[in-house]
């Protein structure tokens, strides 16, 4: 190796390494906050070590029975509607990547005008309301059951990487298109299917729009929900306590806010981690061979 090419692994490395300082420390602050002073951290003195480290904004968040009705409603929401999703998206984009489908492109553009024309939110909140689905949790799981990007990134994935031969061969061997799809092409696909599964949850997960516009019984309401509320108490009792930053109602306000996010997002990052290389190989297959 010479110098030239040292030089270039040094810059690359140092780049990367600060890419992830920028990318990884305000996670990093955001957990050691939640369990310090908030009197310590508004004064920067909390960088790298927790300092006056209590747990109470945990224990105020834990110990709310509506937090863990929202905990097992957004599991629900998210298992159901993450396999909806997958029951309509995989066969859609299976069915637009055969070539001997003649009307794959009509359908396929009538996909995409769905990513920039819309009905709007009050003709979308009649329809659901016609088809009786407001203040129901079907509508957690069925709306949005089709993503057209994740669709596209499918389809583009059984264009380029199954076969053709492979699928004349099961042909000739008299392998339906239904055992085809189920026997052959999904064993084959667990890149893209890890991808959009990996997506949908997310979304599923992070979801509390939906649950504003259409959800009114407080027995069907989402994590994301629960805790935006939580947030808004908060902020409310320390609001009108008439003290300032430094008072208790102010301090336990302030920890609550990063003790909310740990607990929103600590599920989807224990997750992602036994998905990565999956994750990694379906999207570099969608974006190069796209």
């Amino acid at each position: 190796m010479g110098a030239s090419d040292r030089i270039y692994y040094i810059c690359v490395t140092v780049i990367a390494a600060a890419a992830l300082l920028v990318v990884l420390y305000p996670m990093y602050f955001i957990v050691i906050a939640s369990f310090s002073n908030s009197n310590m951290v508004n004064q920067g003195m909390v960088v790298l070590l927790p300092k006056g480290v209590n747990f109470y904004g945990y224990r105020k968040i834990l110990e709310r029975s509506d937090l863990w009705l929202g905990y097992r409603n957004t599991l629900i929401y998210t298992v159901f509607g993450t396999l909806l999703n997958l029951a309509v998206t995989l066969p859609a984009a299976y069915v637009l990547a055969q070539n001997r489908f003649r009307a794959r492109r009509v359908i396929m553009t009538l996909f995409v005008i769905t990513m920039y024309f819309g009905g709007g939110m009050v003709p979308t909140y009649m329809l659901v309301k016609t088809l009786k689905l407001t203040n129901t949790p079907f509508v957690m799981m069925i709306m949005g059951a089709v993503s057209v990007y994740n669709l596209i990134i499918t389809r583009t994935f059984f264009e380029s990487s199954i076969p053709k031969e492979l699928q004349e061969a099961a042909q000739l061997d008299g392998c339906s298109h239904f055992r085809y799809f189920s026997s052959i092409v999904l064993p084959l696909s667990k890149a893209v299917i890890s991808v959009i599964t990996l997506y949908y949850a997310v979304g599923h997960w992070n979801d509390f729009f939906t649950a504003l516009l259409y959800l009114n019984n407080d027995e069907y309401q989402p994590l994301q929900t629960v805790l935006r509320n939580i947030l808004i108490s908060n902020q409310a009792m320390a609001g009108t306590t008439g003290a300032g930053e430094g008072s208790y109602a102010q301090q336990y306000a302030d920890q609550i806010k990063f003790a909310v996010i740990i607990v929103s997002t600590v599920p989807v990052l224990c997750i992602y981690p036994f998905i990565q290389k999956y994750f990694e190989k379906g999207v570099m297959i969608g974006a190069v061979k796209g």
